[in-house]
């Protein structure tokens, strides 16, 4: 909610090299900023003049922002920025060009699942957290994109997931983490349509879940969908935070499509 009046700076356009994309924005008040549309001197002047209009001068639309010498920025390309005011106490949220979501299943709220959750809050994500317990998820979530659902056990919201959804797998126990793999490779054998499904663990653990999966059918074509262990390649630290920024990342990197 905006309790004072704010100027909303978006990118409209772009060609070549720019630092954002389009849709990115940022609100400027008299003292204080939310979000970026770039940084270095391209968002010092429109933050300059969204300022100066707050304060009542006059507010172009449209400015084109060559990124060259003159600005001093190497980029090369050209950014656009739309100035809009925004009135005190109108919702800033229903005027902001949201970017698509990627649906992202994550099961487990313990140590690695709450990183995760706390980062995925800035990625362009909508997170379904689904856990077997009470009380593990943050009493605030976010408004837009954002599902928090206690589910036991946890393998039976595997069918209502969004199509499309790259899943995440770390429970607070190994039974229910195999429960709901094989509730994903059933969803992919019968539909098709999850992006990922990863799992949280050792080669050990895999290999053990491998032995069982192909006790209850699952092909080797099917079990190469899981990828265990997870995170980007490279990244070894154990801490919750290190792990939830290895495996953003990857999941980051995936496709736009299934």
């Amino acid at each position: 909610m905006a309790v004072e009046p704010l100027i909303l700076v978006t990118v409209s356009r772009t060609t070549g090299s720019v630092p954002r994309e389009v849709g990115a924005w940022m609100a400027v008040a008299p003292d204080g900023i939310q979000g970026t549309v770039g940084g270095g001197h391209l968002e010092f002047d429109a933050t300059a003049r969204a300022r100066a209009a707050l304060a009542g001068g006059e507010l172009a639309e449209e400015v084109r922002y060559p990124l060259g010498p003159s600005l001093g920025q190497c980029c090369g390309g050209v950014v656009w920025l739309r100035f809009e005011r925004v009135a005190a106490g109108e919702d800033l949220a229903d005027r902001l060009p949201w970017p698509p979501l990627r649906p992202l299943a994550l099961f487990g709220a313990g140590h690695v699942g709450d990183a995760i959750g706390h980062i995925a809050r800035d990625l362009p994500l909508a997170l379904h957290w689904i856990d077997s317990r009470d009380n593990q998820f943050p009493e605030k979530p976010p408004e837009r994109g954002w599902r928090q659902e206690v589910c036991d056990p946890p393998a039976d919201a595997v069918g209502d997931l969004a199509p499309g959804s790259a899943v995440l797998i770390m429970s607070h126990n190994h039974a229910e983490d195999f429960d709901i793999v094989a509730a994903c490779l059933k969803r992919q054998r019968e539909r098709g349509d999850l992006a990922f499904i990863g799992m949280i663990g050792s080669r050990t653990k895999w290999a053990s879940f491998r032995q069982r999966l192909a006790a209850r059918g699952f092909s080797e074509a099917e079990q190469a969908r899981v990828v265990c262990p997870i995170g980007v390649p490279g990244v070894a630290g154990k801490q919750p935070a290190v792990i939830a920024v290895a495996v953003l990342a990857q999941i980051l990197a995936l496709p736009a499509s299934v």
